[in-house]
């Protein structure tokens, strides 16, 4: 994954933020939606596509397209680079692959000490029994 690559895959739109600002939120257009075409990318490979999209699934919307908003700060051009970082962060924690998961035997020592631990137990159980008069 070429993160130069898809960044310049990115669609980027301003919209009029909601929120603080007083009278300057109705004039300016600082809320960042970003959008990224997983389907037709160029710079993911098919595997890394379909990895993408089982994970994602319920992000992607019905073309397979990822849409991010960012209207954290006043400022356009910091809510555009917020909603970059977002993005990258996202598809790079997906694609991480989970390791392979080895089973193991419990050690012999362990074994042994479970099978001492329930003979004890065992035999502070009989001790409480009342003793049996035959």
């Amino acid at each position: 994954m070429n993160s130069e690559n898809i960044i310049k895959e990115l669609n980027f739109k301003a919209i009029r933020s909601s929120g603080a600002g007083g009278q300057h939120v109705n004039k300016t257009s600082s809320k960042i939606e970003l959008t990224f075409d997983l389907e037709n990318s160029e710079s993911l490979n098919d595997n890394e596509k379909e990895i993408l999209k089982n994970k994602l699934s319920s992000k992607l919307t019905k073309d397979n397209s990822l849409i991010l908003f960012c209207e954290e700060t006043r400022s356009q051009h910091r809510n555009k680079e917020i909603a970059i970082k977002r993005f990258l962060e996202l598809i790079k924690t997906n694609l991480i692959r989970p390791k392979k998961r080895r089973k193991t035997k419990p050690s012999k020592a362990s074994v042994k000490k479970g099978i001492e631990n329930n003979k004890r137990t065992s035999l502070k159980k009989i001790l409480r029994k009342k003793p049996k008069l035959d």
